[in-house]
Formats: C-alpha cells, sequence, structure tokens
C-alpha cells in the first residue's frame, strides 16, 4: 500500500476535495482553499502522486491516482463527499466520481474525458533543459526555462515547484524523470463505459479549447446530469484568472443540493 497523499487541510463542515492539474500542487490552490473554508467546508487540497510533497512512483496513470485518492479517503472515514478537479486533475475526479459511490457532488474544471493529443513538449523541454549539478539559483532556472517557453505566467507556475533540496542545491518537487516518461498518460481518454448520475458541474473557460460545444453531447452520455457553466473572459487556468467567478459557481452548484 502506498503511502497516504499529502493534503493541504483547512476548514469543518462538508468534505471537500480538491485535485490538482499536470505539474501542479496543493499550493497552487492556497487562496481558494480558505475561501471555500471560510463558507462552511472542510477541504482537503491533495498533492497527486508524483507532484508536489506526496510520494514519487514508476506508476503514472489515472487507475493508480483514483486508488491514491480513495485510499486517501478511507482514512479520513467520510461517509458522503464533494469533489473539485482541474485539467488532468479534472479526469481523476471524473473517474473517481465513477468508482466511488461517496462522491455526493462532481466539479470538473475546463477538461472533457475524452482524448488529448500530448502537448507539453515545449515545457518539458525546459524542465530537462536544467542541469541542477550546476547549482543554480531560481534566477538562473528561470533563465534556462525562457529559452523554451515564452509565457511569464507558465514559468512562475513551473518555478513555485523549486524547493531547497539541500542548504545549496535546487530541484523540483515534482518526479520530472517519470511524468516525462509517461506524459502520454495524461491526455488518454477514460473508459467509455465509466459513469457517473450524480450531480455534475463542468465550468469551462470561454477562451480554451479544452472543451468545446460539440464534446457537451458526448460528455452528457457518462455524466447525465451535467450542467455546463463558461467563465468569460477566462483561459485554461480559471480559477487562477477568474477566482471570484470560479468561486461564485463551485459555491452555487455545492449549495444548490
Amino acid at each position: 500500500m502506498n503511502p497516504l497523499l499529502y493534503a493541504k487541510v483547512e476548514g469543518s463542515g462538508k468534505p471537500l476535495l480538491i485535485l490538482h492539474g499536470f505539474f501542479g500542487m496543493s499550493d497552487n490552490w492556497k487562496s481558494i482553499v480558505t475561501q471555500l473554508a471560510a463558507q462552511g467546508l472542510e477541504v482537503h487540497a491533495l498533492d497527486l502522486r508524483n507532484h508536489g510533497r506526496s510520494f514519487h512512483s514508476e506508476e503514472f496513470s489515472y487507475d493508480a491516482m483514483v486508488q491514491d485518492v480513495i485510499h486517501y479517503v478511507d482514512a479520513q472515514s467520510w461517509e458522503n463527499y464533494v469533489v473539485i478537479g482541474h485539467s488532468m486533475g479534472g479526469k481523476v475526479a471524473m473517474l473517481l466520481a465513477a468508482n466511488d459511490a461517496r462522491v455526493q457532488q462532481l466539479i470538473v474544471a475546463d477538461i472533457g474525458p475524452k482524448y488529448y493529443a500530448p502537448h507539453h513538449q515545449t515545457i518539458l523541454k525546459g524542465l530537462n533543459a536544467i542541469d541542477f549539478n550546476t547549482k543554480p539559483n531560481r534566477g538562473e532556472v528561470d533563465e534556462v526555462l525562457s529559452q523554451h517557453i515564452t509565457e511569464f505566467g507558465v514559468r512562475q507556475f513551473l518555478l513555485k515547484n523549486l524547493y531547497w533540496q539541500t542548504p545549496d542545491t535546487l530541484a523540483f518537487r515534482f518526479n520530472l524523470k517519470v511524468l516525462t516518461e509517461k506524459v502520454e498518460e495524461v491526455g488518454k481518454a477514460l473508459p467509455s463505459d465509466k459513469s457517473f448520475l450524480g450531480p455534475t458541474l463542468f465550468l469551462y473557460g470561454k477562451k480554451s479549447n479544452y472543451v468545446l460545444p460539440e464534446d457537451m453531447l458526448e460528455i452528457r452520455k457518462q455524466f447525465p446530469s451535467a450542467q455546463f457553466v463558461g467563465l468569460e473572459g477566462a483561459g485554461h487556468w480559471l480559477h487562477a484568472e477568474k477566482p471570484q467567478e470560479f468561486l461564485q459557481e463551485v459555491l452555487r452548484f455545492i449549495h444548490q443540493f
């Protein structure tokens, strides 16, 4: 049995899980966790395997990540809970809801169950170009990344994963070797015979191309109770780009039931 996933926990009340995306971690959700906790929710933001402060493993798949989350929920002895997942974490959340009868409500942020072609090659090339043996500082790591990744916001997101492995050596918290080798797992479609009949909210960014109008009919085959809400002016990182609108929709949905 693998160790329990690392979690940031805040608040008390109805249990709510948050599952981050590829290269992400619980820290990315800090502000949203605090605001949700203030609304009478016990919020658990997890670090999925090979991410953040959770354990590293050669195995990396949606089935494996779902089993990790179920193991975590078992340890909490919850009778039911709500789950929010963004991007890769949204796929984990969908498969989790289909496999765990304790999921009461499902919120999926800017992802569908379909296949997505690999599109992280530039990021992976930049990350793998960094030689930590040369003991670079944060600025020097950013300089190497900037040769591959022009978007400042994307680099800042990735740099949040830096930590001092020893007093003079930086490293990434995520398991770069396995994430590079298994990157195709992230885009895989979820099994079409897996479904969740309970209340489901698909939140998507109107400037994002991850959830398209033509996807909605297919999504409803697996999630027949799905509601779809598009956030104006938001791209794929809708919870970071439009945090108040994101929170408003999440709370509206949770309090409906």
